[in-house]
């Protein structure tokens, strides 16, 4: 427990203490997310580099007080194609095509090492697939949750806690200590990153937390007398995966390609409400935390109990979408026609 802790504080502090160094190479270099005034309303440029910071921390946080396995570094070396794609698409040289390429590469990566999807109800080739689809999704939910001041990180944060305590208390250290690393890095980041952000994460830091919660939510044990406990990851990962799904039907109703930037995001439509950036970051972690507990109750209640839980869970987001879908956030010609390299991150 000690290690674990101390794991959690080194990637804090060294977050801390990288993130003002990030941010400054990026001033230096140009490497700003700049206005634009459609989707993106922040007052002045605001650097990238976040991710990188919040990627080294977690490294270097690990390397002093664990011992890496063969699973672990295949998780790390995933990572970090994630973020290295992810920074170069910061620069804005990658096309989404060339960017799934190289997720699926790191997820390829994650399957060679053994880091899979595994039902023993179902084929492997099935597994493989499900693992693919899984792992690709939840890289780009983050990547598209991250529009707004301390969001992606703060749900990132809270989903990290409720992973960890399943980690916990199926007694496996190595989950536990990655996630501990995530978590401080997460935070350290934040206090640069909360509302008036003074640096973003950008793609680089989306698609790393985006593939390590997935990768680690993946090969977590997940025990109960039932098999709808196998959908514990996905409801602590739901509300990522729902503001996905939400962002998905709303451009498609619009006639847009997922890809391309519009206004739809549940946290743009939460701020239509009157609600702040920080009100909107608390109640999705609030969100977070009810969505992950539903999840944690399925694995210790019986298989009737899980069906109430899961279909009224699954039922309130369905009220939820519908609220959501009837906010007007931008006229037809306001929405962005061309695909954009990362999501807007500001919603004044």
């Amino acid at each position: 427990m000690f290690l674990l802790a101390l794991t959690g504080i080194l990637a804090f502090l060294l977050s801390l203490y990288g993130v003002p160094i990030a941010r400054q190479a990026a001033l230096k270099y140009g490497i700003v997310d700049a206005p634009d005034g459609q989707l993106k309303h922040q007052r002045e440029p605001v650097p990238y580099f976040g991710g990188l910071a919040i990627y080294l921390a977690f490294l270097m946080s690990l390397a002093f007080t664990f011992e890496f396995r063969h699973d672990v570094l295949g998780i790390v070396l995933a990572g970090t194609i994630a973020m290295m794609l992810g920074l170069i698409d910061d620069f804005g040289v990658l096309s989404p095509r060339t960017k799934l390429i190289g997720q699926l590469l790191a997820v390829f990566i994650l399957i060679k090492s053994g880091i899979r999807i595994e039902i023993a109800a179902l084929p492997d080739w099935v597994d493989v697939l499900l693992t693919v689809f899984w792992m690709v999704g939840l890289i780009n939910a983050f990547n598209l949750l991250d529009i707004m001041d301390g969001l992606s990180a703060s749900v990132g944060a809270v989903s990290a806690g409720c992973l960890l305590a399943v980690a916990m208390l199926q007694g496996d250290q190595t989950i536990a200590f990655m996630l501990a690393a995530l978590i401080g890095s997460l935070l350290g980041f934040l206090r640069y990153n909360w509302q008036p952000a003074r640096i973003y994460m950008g793609d680089a830091g989306a698609m790393f937390i985006g593939l390590l919660l997935g990768a680690l939510a993946m090969i977590e044990r997940y025990p109960s007398g039932h098999a709808l406990s196998l959908l514990t990851p996905v409801f602590i990962l739901g509300i990522p995966i729902f503001d996905t799904l939400f962002v998905m039907y709303i451009r498609r109703q619009r006639g847009l390609p997922v890809f391309w930037g519009s206004p739809d995001h549940i946290a743009i439509r939460m701020r239509h409400w009157g609600l702040s950036v920080p009100k909107v970051v608390i109640t999705c972690c609030a969100a977070t935390v009810f969505v992950g507990g539903v999840g944690l109750a399925m694995m210790f209640v019986d298989q009737t109990a899980a069906w109430t839980l899961c279909v009224g869970t699954i039922g309130l987001l369905l009220v939820v979408t519908a609220l959501l879908r009837k906010i007007e956030v931008a006229r037809p010609n306001t929405i962005l026609t061309r695909p954009l390299s990362t999501e807007g991150r500001k919603a004044a």
